[in-house]
């Protein structure tokens, strides 16, 4: 219904007198009867959780701006361990003027800072404005709250007891009432989560006795679980907030779980899942509608399929994986050409619409990899049974089989539901030792090394269509954490990325590719996976930092745009000085290509890593939306993700509407797509390089689409909570991994490492370890040879008397300083090689 659209209920608010609307007002004039006066009440509530509506009281709504006069709007607080804090605006929040005043985050001073705890989405009213953009604000008060928990270590005090949270940027201790010390209320699934064996309130002396003991759905190995604690002193603990912090009192709440000592062993895991808020514990449920799903296909499902179990199809992932939900294989058909079927388990099938089961994967949106465990998005029963592509077992899947030329252009490709059986469940050490020639391997798999050798040959091809059309692939490498037979680290190396690796990614970017472009071609409402060209002002950065290795993108000379602000010219009106102006780079053409050859050109030098990483920090983050913007980084004009429904929500999504749309399609042409013929002169179009489709975006206007199984407003509420997810989950691996490295650097302190500059700040530079990946800072006080400043113009800190130099891109050696164990970073100092006195000649 058009009238409740998010748009129409802001517009109706934005026109009433002071704009705020009441419920029943709303109700009302916008003429709503029976379930409608339900959805409007949750439209409003997601609207207040965006930040796009106050609710005033518990019937009123008002839009932001209207709330008090001033200058208000809605963002994320982002807090300092010293108490103060930082508001990111939301961009919809803001007014045109709001809009070109503000040049940043908006400063939030302790005293101002209210009941608001750091990550809240709150509602902030500005100040002054200063010329230069910066700003200083009030908080009114919290719109969302982003810790409902706080994971901390617990203490007993002189006042009373108390949790310090593990995040520093949640400055206050939490208070914890007497009596609410342990655990009492059972977790989702009914198992109680913490219990203490005889211990004492230090308040009151009274003794309690309960029992532990805890489930957590997770693929890999658990924290073994301490089941008894006489006494909570230094142990971490899980803390439901009861009551929020004010200007005069601290947060209080009470313990709803106890994980164990910090350094225990797979603590860490906990401690990250909690920070992040990941959900880990199924509700009864979901699982019991899991255990309910029948794993044997039905004859009347297997006969409307198409049937691929007679090929030999395989799954190829790492040796730990447990969730297969992509199988391939290769054939050779008429002259040249090549038939790629890839495979994808049919979680949509199982997994319906509004179920208990799609409102949890909703909710986590993906899974989340640890280095020794993983917090799927579906529960074990389907993630690594039914929907799992185990090999030797029929599994129900949607098909796509692409027809592919010897330059890698995809001429036809068929969408279909179909049903499969694994012929092997292959590894990428496997596969990858089967084309390097292994005998023992080859011969362990020799009804498929013709298959292996035929994937290896179509990988190469599609790699070589990619970069002619101007693909970006930094290739930069990952650290992984390597354990012993105890579970505890031993190393850390670097990933290996094989033949194996490439020809998998190669086959999903072209399945991807293709469902995408059959949906925008139907002109069905879809989501996209999208990544956005890099902004002016980083590209004008980047070319800068490259200038000085020498290198550059190509895009020429950035045109600069003056602009003054209205608040300067005001304050200057009638004095004679000039209003200051601040140059911001203008719009500037970049294409993929660009970047790729730049990749070329650097490759095996010794600044690779560092332009690398650098070229990388330039580019926006891909993300999921309903409105196709396109790829930069794989330089598509299409592009979604329909490859891993059992780990990905907008996966799973895309598979609802591509199956519903086969099912519409009258006849078996409709499910058939060819794409443009290849050129007849394809020796000549080898020769010379296409141009890159990025470059003709402008000219690619997508499809609109007419409508489809799911509204262009629900995926855009899903595009942007499965973005949210992903963001979530990529912060709680990253910060696990940091605390991971400085848990193995603890026993290093002293030692010297090999290492290189990747960032220069006006307080020290970092330093990343050449064989650890580990990053670490170089404090500029450290520095005791000679007085160093930082030279902001060059990106250098540099010596006044020796004139020494310390620049983006160096190497260098340094010494492991010190660990702080509260911040969990890691602190370098300068390695200097003390001068050998030469020995003393003895006299005759």
């Amino acid at each position: 219904m058009d009238r409740l659209s998010d748009s129409a209920i802001l517009k109706k608010i934005e026109r009433q007198p002071k704009g705020t609307a009441g419920f029943k007002q709303l109700v009302r004039e916008l003429g709503l009867h029976g379930s409608a006066r339900q959805e409007l009440s949750d439209r409003l509530q997601r609207l207040v959780s965006s930040g796009q509506l106050i609710q005033v009281d518990s019937d009123r709504y008002a839009i932001p701006k209207a709330a008090s006069g001033k200058n208000v709007l809605v963002g994320k607080l982002s807090m300092h361990r010293d108490g103060y804090g930082f508001v990111t605006p939301d961009t919809s929040t803001l007014d045109a003027r709001l809009k070109a005043q503000l040049a940043g985050d908006i400063f939030i001073p302790p005293p101002a800072v209210g009941s608001a705890m750091h990550g809240d989405r709150v509602l902030v009213e500005v100040g002054t404005i200063r010329p230069d953009g910066r700003a200083e604000g009030r908080i009114v008060r919290p719109v969302v709250r982003a810790h409902s928990t706080v994971v901390g270590i617990f203490h007993h005090g002189s006042r009373g007891n108390y949790v310090t949270p593990i995040d520093q940027k949640i400055s206050q201790e939490i208070v914890i009432p007497p009596g609410m010390e342990y655990p009492e209320a059972p977790s989702s699934d009914g198992v109680p989560l913490a219990v203490p064996r005889e211990s004492h309130s230090r308040q009151d002396g009274a003794k309690v006795s309960r029992k532990l003991k805890s489930v957590d759905r997770v693929l890999g190995n658990e924290a073994a679980r301490r089941t008894e604690w006489d006494d909570l002193e230094g142990v971490v603990v899980d803390v439901e907030i009861t009551d929020w912090p004010s200007a005069t009192q601290n947060p209080r709440g009470r313990v709803v779980e106890i994980l164990g000592y910090e350094n225990d062993f797979g603590v860490d895991v906990e401690i990250i899942i909690r920070k992040f808020h990941l959900p880990h514990h199924f509700p009864p449920e979901v699982l019991d509608e899991a255990q309910n799903i029948e794993p044997i296909i039905p004859a009347p499902e297997a006969k409307k399929r198409r049937d691929f179990r007679a090929f030999p199809i395989v799954t190829i992932d790492g040796e730990t994986a447990r969730d297969f939900d992509d199988a391939v294989t290769v054939r050779q058909i008429e002259g040249s050409n090549y038939e790629l079927q890839v495979h994808i388990a049919d979680v949509a099938h199982y997994v319906t619409p509004n179920s208990t089961l799609d409102q949890e994967a909703r909710l986590r949106g993906t899974s989340v990899y640890f280095p020794d465990r993983a917090v799927p998005m579906l529960p074990l029963e389907l993630s690594t049974d039914v929907c799992s592509l185990r090999p030797h077992l029929d599994r129900l899947v949607l098909s796509c089989v692409m027809k592919i030329d010897h330059r890698g252009e995809i001429f036809n490709y068929e969408l279909s539901e179909g049903i499969i059986r694994s012929a092997e469940r292959m590894t990428y050490t496997d596969v990858n030792a089967v084309l390097e020639g292994d005998a023992g391997t080859r011969k362990r798999y020799a009804h498929l090394v013709g298959t292996f050798e035929m994937m290896r040959d179509l990988a190469l091809i599609l790699n070589r269509k990619r970069e002619r059309r101007g693909s970006i692939d930094f290739d930069l490498p990952e650290p992984v954490i390597e354990f012993d037979e105890f579970g505890l680290m031993k190393s850390i190396t670097r990933s290996e990325r094989n033949v194996a690796h490439r020809l998998i990614e190669e086959f999903m970017l072209s399945a991807n590719e293709c469902v995408a472009g059959y949906l925008e071609n139907k002109r069905v409402a879809s989501l996209y996976r999208i990544h956005e060209k890099p902004d002016a002002k980083r590209v004008y950065d980047f070319e800068v930092i490259a200038a000085a290795f020498g290198y550059s993108l190509g895009v020429g000379a950035l045109p600069i745009q003056r602009v003054q602000f209205k608040s300067d010219r005001r304050a200057n009106y009638g004095t004679g000085k000039r209003p200051r102006e601040i140059e911001i780079p203008k719009e500037v053409h970049i294409t993929p290509r660009m970047y790729q050859k730049l990749t070329e050109k650097i490759a095996g030098k010794p600044e690779e890593r560092i332009l690398s990483y650098l070229m990388l920090r330039s580019l926006k983050q891909a993300r999921y939306s309903e409105e196709n913007l396109g790829h930069f980084a794989l330089a598509a004009t299409t592009y979604t993700h329909f490859t891993s429904p059992i780990r990905r929500y907008p996966d799973l999504i895309v598979h609802r509407i591509l199956k519903e749309v086969l099912r519409d399609s009258s006849n078996d042409d409709d499910r058939v797509a060819r794409a443009p013929s290849p050129a007849k002169d394809a020796a000549a179009k080898d020769a010379a390089a296409a141009p890159s489709p990025w470059s003709k975006r402008r000219e690619h206007t997508p499809p609109q689409p007419l409508g489809g199984p799911i509204s262009l407003e629900e995926l855009h509420e899903i595009a942007e909570e499965s973005s949210r997810s992903e963001r979530r989950a990529d912060e709680a691996e990253r910060d696990l991994m940091e605390w991971k490295k400085v848990k193995f650097m603890e026993d290093r302190v002293g030692e010297d490492f090999d290492g290189l500059i990747i960032s220069v700040t006006k307080f020290g530079f970092f330093v990343e370890l050449t064989d650890l990946f580990i990053e670490g800072l170089v404090p500029l006080d450290s520095l005791t040879d000679d007085r160093y400043t930082y030279h902001e113009n060059t990106r250098e800190i540099i010596g006044q008397h020796d004139r020494k130099i310390y620049g983006l891109g160096q190497k260098i050696r340094v010494i492991v300083d010190r660990i702080d164990p509260v911040e969990k970073k890691i602190q370098f100092a300068v390695f200097e090689e003390k001068p050998q006195r030469p020995a003393k000649r003895k006299r005759k």
